[in-house]
C-alpha cells in the first residue's frame, strides 16, 4: 500500500517525530510512504517530498535524526483553494493518479475538517494525528506540541519574573490560544503566576483589580498575569489598558510570546506522543479504518471519529483553575 503523509495548519513541535513514526511504522510492515509538502495546498500543487536521489518515497534514512527538530520537514500551510469543492475534487483525482490509498493528516480541527471534505470525493483511508499546540481536540489527553509550548512559555515567564521582581512591576504575558486556554492555565500553574485569563472563563476586571490590591496590601511587589490571546477582554495590551483604567495598583508591562511557542526542539512527552500516534495511525489505515483521529486517552490508543474531534473544543478541568486560585491567594 502507498500511504501519504502531510502536515496542515499551524506547525507544532513534534510533527517531525510523527512523520518519522509514520514512515518507519509503514516501512516495517512492507508499505511505502509518500511525503506531501505544504499540506492540502501542496497536494493540489503536486509538491511531493523528494530525497537526494529525487525519489518520492520516503525511506528510513530520509527521516533519520528528525525527531529533535522543531517545525516540520514537509512544511505546512493553509489552502483557500482546497476549501472549494472544485479543489477537493482535484485533490481526490491527484491521489488516485498517484496511487495513494491512505493518508495520515497531522494537524488540528481545521485539518480534520478538510479530511472530512476530501472523504466525500475520495474512497481511500484518512486518519489524523493530533498535531496542535492548543491541546483542544476531543479524543486525546494531549496533542502533539502542547508540552513543548507550555515549557517554552514557562521558561519565558520565569525569566520575565526576574525583571518584575527587580523593578516591582506586574507583567502581562500573552500566550497563544484563540479558543482554548490550556496553554494559559498550564503555563500559569507551572510558572506560579498569580492570575490567568482565558476564553473559557469570565475575566472580571474589577475582581482582578481587587485581588491585585489585596496582594499589594500584604506586601507583594511583583505579579505575573498570563492571558490567552483569545480572552474575551482582549490580549495582553488590551487587558493592560483595562486594568489601568480600573485602578491596578502595580505599574505594568505587556509581552506577547506569539509564535515563539510553536518553535523549538520538542520535549520528550511530545516526541513519545508523536511516535505513538504516528504508529497507531498507520495501523488504523492498514486495518481499513478511515475518518478517525489516532489519539491516546489514559495509556490506551483511541480512534475518535473526525466529527467528534471537531464538534467542540476540549473543556479545561475546573480543578486546575481552582488550584491556581488557591495557590495564588
Amino acid at each position: 500500500m502507498k500511504i501519504g503523509v502531510f502536515c496542515s495548519g499551524g506547525d507544532a513541535p513534534g510533527m517531525n517525530a510523527c512523520i518519522r513514526a509514520v514512515v518507519r511504522a509503514a516501512g516495517s510492515r512492507g508499505h511505502e510512504v509518500v511525503g506531501i509538502r505544504r499540506g492540502y495546498q501542496g497536494l493540489l500543487d503536486q509538491e511531493f517530498y523528494r530525497d537526494v536521489d529525487g525519489n518520492c518515497v520516503m525511506s528510513l534514512r530520509s527521516v533519520s535524526g528528525i525527531s529533535p527538530r522543531g517545525g516540520t520537514i514537509l512544511g505546512s500551510s493553509r489552502s483557500d483553494e482546497f476549501r472549494t469543492e472544485a479543489g477537493q475534487k482535484k485533490a481526490a483525482t491527484i491521489l488516485k493518479d498517484q496511487g495513494i490509498e491512505g493518508i495520515v493528516a497531522i494537524g488540528g480541527d481545521g485539518t480534520f475538517r478538510g479530511a472530512m471534505a476530501l472523504a466525500r470525493h475520495w474512497s481511500g483511508s484518512i486518519v489524523g494525528c493530533p498535531g496542535t499546540i492548543d491541546n483542544d481536540l476531543i479524543g486525546s489527553d494531549y496533542t502533539i506540541g502542547f508540552s513543548t509550548a507550555v515549557q517554552t512559555a514557562m521558561h519565558a515567564v520565569d525569566k520575565v519574573r526576574d525583571t518584575a521582581e527587580s523593578h516591582d512591576r506586574m507583567f502581562l504575558i500573552e500566550v497563544m490560544g484563540r479558543h482554548s486556554g490550556y496553554i494559559g492555565v498550564h503555563t500559569a500553574l507551572a510558572s506560579a503566576a498569580e492570575v490567568v485569563c482565558i476564553p473559557e472563563t469570565d475575566t472580571d476586571i474589577p475582581e482582578i483589580v481587587a485581588q491585585l490590591q489585596a496582594m499589594r496590601q500584604r506586601g507583594k511587589t511583583s505579579v505575573m498575569l498570563v492571558v490567552a490571546e483569545g480572552d474575551e477582554r482582549g490580549g495582553a495590551v488590551e487587558l493592560q489598558q483595562k486594568l489601568a483604567e480600573a485602578g491596578c495598583p502595580f505599574p505594568m508591562r505587556s509581552i506577547v510570546l506569539g509564535h515563539l511557542l510553536r518553535g523549538g526542539s520538542p520535549t520528550a512527552e511530545d516526541r513519545i506522543l508523536a511516535s505513538r500516534t504516528g504508529d497507531f495511525a498507520v495501523r488504523l489505515i492498514l486495518e481499513g479504518k478511515t475518518g478517525v483521529m489516532a489519539g491516546i486517552v489514559g495509556e490506551a490508543d483511541k480512534a475518535t471519529p473526525f466529527e467528534e474531534t471537531v464538534a467542540q473544543h476540549r473543556t479545561i478541568p475546573l480543578t486546575l483553575i481552582d488550584l491556581l486560585e488557591t495557590l495564588s491567594t
